[in-house]
């Protein structure tokens, strides 16, 4: 049996609450990155004992197209699967839903699903410091119960809230942050980014291509990505008036 770690975490904080269950729910961890454009995901295949945590962030409300057509790239052939969705306090509203929707036509049979909190991947005031401590207790008395259902053989669905959408993924484009006068050109935007987006000479983003993850702002050596403080500013007044109540982890089993 192998447990296999799943994420589409383009600025961290996926990985992150993903890391507190994964490392209490098993001592050895493969990681499959579904950033990594690179991997041919198509090739990945599991085995009926193995268990897997997959988790995505949740964009409004929804799975990101491109981590959509990753997981459903993958030969689930059975495996469990605990799923989570990350959200930067507003809400994940179908995020759950659809993730067991595409994970089992991938194959893979959900035991357990988990919404958890990490800092909002725009507006970075919001939620900022998630996961955090609290964030961690809580996360690891949810692996607990997750750990017991699955010693326990129990391989029910869980029910999860919100509804399955009529397409799969959401397809963000155009809000790219295009390169400053303090980029050093070292490449690592365009390397890093999941979709190759970004011209390695200019480091500015195609705007077809863009999937608007702000992976290239985190990765930035220099900080010489970012939004318009116009977007910035509007989308943190907003959303801090949505978020103002401070939302907790959840478990379905």
């Amino acid at each position: 049996m192998k447990f296999y770690e799943i994420t589409f975490s383009p600025t961290g904080g996926t990985k992150k609450a993903a890391d507190i269950l994964s490392h209490e729910l098993s001592k050895q961890i493969s990681e499959i990155d579904l950033c990594d454009r690179n991997i041919d995901f198509a090739r990945i295949a599991l085995e009926e004992d193995d268990i897997a945590l997959i988790a995505v962030p949740s964009y409004g409300g929804r799975i990101p197209q491109t981590a959509v057509e990753r997981i459903s790239a993958l030969a689930g052939k059975h495996a469990r699967a605990v799923l989570v969705c990350v959200y930067g306090n507003r809400a994940y509203d179908n995020t759950l839903a659809e993730l067991m929707d595409i994970s089992r036509k991938a194959g893979f049979r959900p035991v357990a699903a988990v919404a958890a909190l990490a800092e909002h991947s725009i507006a970075r005031k919001v939620a900022a410091g998630r996961p955090d401590a609290e964030d961690e207790k809580s996360l690891k008395e949810i692996a607990a119960q997750i750990r017991q259902k699955i010693i326990g053989e129990d391989i029910s669905l869980p029910d999860v809230p919100g509804k399955v959408p009529e397409k799969a993924g959401l397809r963000t484009s155009g809000m790219g942050p295009n390169a400053s006068n303090a980029c050093v050109k070292c490449g690592l935007c365009a390397t890093k980014c999941p979709v190759g987006a970004i011209d390695p000479v200019s480091m500015n983003p195609d705007s077809k291509k863009c999937i608007s993850c702000m992976r290239c702002i985190s990765v930035c050596p220099v900080g010489a990505k970012k939004l318009g403080k116009a977007i910035t500013s509007l989308g943190g007044v907003a959303l801090g008036v949505l978020c103002a109540n401070r939302k907790e982890c959840e478990l379905f089993l």
